[in-house]
């Protein structure tokens, strides 16, 4: 006996993908950009998607140009949106060796706060090995219907 076939509704994934320096300046643009790119998907600015999603892409792209920085060589971004379901935020280096970890910075420390953000804001994050070099370091938001 064979079990019917039951269809499920098409899902479109939309894909933004830009390479950036690895510069401060850069790591602003990357912000930017994955905004407005978001605001072209029907995901409007200043709301609570497109907010959670200008704090990671900062903190992640900071950390790029911060950490993970090679002279000459860029970072990368990927957004990649399927409405309804999931927003993934990828962003690529070249600096395999140093990987991030969150960990609880002391009170009187300047730094190391962005990756405690990341892990309020996201829904999961890990950091993944980049072929043929580098890391991606991803964070992924579950969207509501």
């Amino acid at each position: 006996m064979t079990s019917p076939m039951t269809r499920q509704a098409a899902v479109t994934v939309r894909v933004f993908t830009q390479r950036f320096s690895s510069t401060p300046r850069g790591a602003r643009l990357a912000r930017r950009l994955s905004l407005h790119q978001l605001d072209r998907w029907n995901v409007p600015y200043g709301s609570g998607v497109s907010d959670a999603v200008g704090l990671l892409v900062a903190e992640l792209a900071a950390n790029a140009v911060t950490h993970g920085r090679v002279p000459g060589r860029d970072f990368e971004l990927v957004l990649t949106y399927t409405p309804g379901l999931r927003l993934r935020i990828d962003v690529s280096d070249t600096r395999g060796e140093r990987r991030p970890a969150a960990a609880v910075p002391g009170l009187l420390d300047e730094g190391g706060r962005g990756l405690l953000l990341v892990d309020a804001l996201a829904s999961r994050w890990s950091v993944l090995d980049r072929v043929p070099v580098g890391k991606t370091v991803r964070a992924e938001l579950d969207l509501d219907s």
